[in-house]
């Protein structure tokens, strides 16, 4: 099946960098910046788990490689807007601030969660991505160099 989502899309850039926070991390920036507003559960934040598929060199047949723990909800907000969230493990409190998030990108707060929360978010992980190339590239080096 082919993916109809559009490569640039807004929503699909920010629920990947929810999903991939790190604990408490959302919740921390958020409420450093404003009260949590009321909310109704569509779908109260409950933990399952889900198939992991893979494709061996990125090319081959899938097969499935394991499972793994997911948290999952839905909330909507008292304005309507509706927000959901997936995140891998099992983490109730980060589920339901990732969906609240997501609902709060959908109203006129979004430019400011987005300075807020989402930016430091990104750096963050972008620090994190870089030490790590530079750790492995280090090792690398350093290995062959050794006489």
């Amino acid at each position: 099946m082919k993916d109809t989502v559009s490569e640039d899309n807004p929503r699909k850039a920010w629920m990947g960098l929810l999903a991939k926070a790190p604990k408490r991390r959302v919740a921390t920036l958020l409420d450093a910046e404003i009260s949590r507003p009321a909310y109704t559960w569509l779908r109260a934040p409950e933990i399952s788990s889900t198939m992991v598929r893979a494709r061996a060199g990125a090319t081959g047949a899938p097969f499935n490689l394991g499972e793994m723990a997911i948290t999952r909800c839905a909330l909507t907000l008292n304005t309507g807007e509706v927000g959901h969230s997936y995140i891998q493990g099992r983490r109730k409190a980060d589920a339901e601030v990732c969906a609240l998030v997501d609902a709060l990108m959908q109203t006129a707060m979004a430019s400011r969660l987005r300075v807020t929360v989402l930016e430091p978010l990104e750096a963050g992980m972008v620090a994190v991505c870089s030490e790590h190339h530079q750790t492995i590239w280090r090792k690398y080096w350093l290995g062959r160099c050794v006489v």
